[in-house]
């Protein structure tokens, strides 16, 4: 019966307390709630400790969720995810790498290079990147905010929100040219 519901009835369920309800809740959005805290963390159980946390947080303010058509609540969802990762990084003190703009000399890696490059390796390297470089990443190449959100949601400048991210690609092309140059080997 739970799982025929839609969104908006599973959220008004929730927010009734309905335990059926919330165990949907999170038998629909927990795998892809833990993939996008994953991208945010270097271990597994990180990764499933913000997950736990963002859907609890979830569950606790579902009445303060609204409505705005198909694949809204898993929006409000990850939004949750996201801001927890983002303070678990913040609570990190991690320090600013300094800010050198300057237009790095590596190529960028044609479409044809990219397709020989497997998935799991592209999100192996995007872990490994630091932790600011790696949220500065997601947030902007995967989940579509600018610099100034970014710059907001960090707490750091527009620049330095630009910066991060030329500091990542920079990283992530050293990385792809490396495992291009062994593979031909």
């Amino acid at each position: 019966m739970y799982q025929d519901l839609d969104e908006q009835a599973l959220a008004i369920s929730c927010s009734k307390k309905d335990r059926m309800a919330e165990e949907e809740l999170y038998r629909r959005y927990a795998a892809r709630v833990f993939t996008l805290c994953r991208r945010y963390t270097d271990s597994p159980d990180d990764a499933k400790d913000l997950m736990q946390e963002a859907l609890i947080q979830a569950l606790d303010k579902i009445a303060s969720y609204r409505y705005s058509g198909k694949g809204s609540l898993y929006g409000w969802i990850s939004r949750i995810a996201i801001n927890r990762a983002l303070n678990q990084i913040r609570r990190k003190r991690w320090k600013t790498v300094s800010l050198d703009l300057r237009e790095d000399s590596i190529p960028d890696p044609t479409e044809e290079e990219m397709a020989l490059i497997p998935q799991e390796k592209l999100l192996e390297w995007i872990a490994r990147l630091p932790d600011v470089r790696k949220a500065v990443f997601n947030l902007y190449c995967i989940d579509g905010y600018s610099h100034k959100e970014i710059a907001e949601m960090l707490k750091i400048s527009e620049k330095g929100s630009a910066g991060m991210l030329a500091k990542a690609r920079k990283q992530l092309k050293e990385e792809i040219n490396r495992y291009l140059k062994d593979t031909e080997s």
